[in-house]
């Protein structure tokens, strides 16, 4: 039985489960879930790649990486969900977690994860330092919010004004053409060069904010249970077309706010 971690604010409650991925299990607010509950659910990190990368290959320079296609035909969402964290301090409100990078990802280096509760926010920090070679890498995070909170309430509406949508190609990928926003369901990667923004209004009951310096999001609302609105550093397939190197003086660092008010 895995130890989780428990923090609370107000009528505020997170639950962590390091050893499953460092994933938030629960996110409850005055008592409602809402974040849609299983094993590979809840709230995920995507480190130190985000969604999918083509075909499992990324190039450093002259050399050729593969990953393992655990999405065939390619490799999805990083091996930081896999893995069991360890953890480096917990409190009332505040905890932080650290795993080191190992095989099947080919380069030496710690991935640090943040959380900080207050009575209207979490906001949620990854770190990626090398302790060796500099690489590329990136993160972000896959929260499944409840598509309804129960109760004979109305789903969701999701609200964002990006300034582009990467084309999605056939095989899920960007195509590298950036195209006018188009209406959903989506399954696709947005530009927002001022950071992210999108808010989450459950009519009557809440609203959240989804914000991030970054300029990068991914919305996934496919699936009815849940919809999926993800910060993450660079687009997908992005250790290949948006390479961001972690370097001995320049670690990787994202940060990502989910606030939250009552209607």
């Amino acid at each position: 039985m895995s130890k989780q971690t428990r923090l609370t604010a107000g009528d505020a409650e997170l639950t962590i489960d390091p050893d499953n991925g460092c994933r938030i299990e629960s996110l409850r607010i005055s008592g409602t879930e809402l974040l849609r509950q299983g094993e590979r659910y809840g709230c995920f990190p995507m480190v130190p790649w985000c969604g999918r990368t083509a075909n499992g290959r990324f190039q450093d320079g002259a050399t050729s990486h593969q990953l393992p296609l655990n999405a065939p035909p390619h490799a999805i969402h990083g091996t930081g969900r896999d893995t069991a964290w360890r953890t480096a301090r917990a409190g009332e409100r505040e905890a932080a977690f650290a795993y080191d990078l190992a095989e099947p990802w080919p380069y030496t280096g710690r991935v640090t994860q943040l959380f900080e509760l207050t009575e209207d926010s979490l906001t949620l920090t990854l770190g990626v330092e090398t302790i060796g070679n500099s690489f590329p890498a990136q993160a972000g995070w896959h929260p499944w919010f409840l598509r309804n909170l129960g109760d004979g309430g109305e789903d969701v509406r999701v609200d964002f004004t990006p300034d582009w949508q990467e084309e999605r190609g056939q095989d899920h990928l960007p195509t590298g053409r950036r195209i006018s926003p188009a209406p959903g369901p989506w399954d696709d990667c947005f530009g927002m060069p001022d950071g992210v923004d999108v808010t989450l209004t459950w009519p009557e009951r809440l609203e959240l904010k989804v914000t991030s310096r970054t300029p990068w999001v991914v919305v996934y609302d496919e699936q009815k249970e849940a919809v999926c609105v993800e910060p993450q550093s660079g687009p997908p397939n992005g250790l290949n077309t948006h390479p961001r190197y972690v370097t001995p003086i320049d670690p990787l660092e994202i940060s990502a706010t989910f606030a939250w008010r009552r209607l």
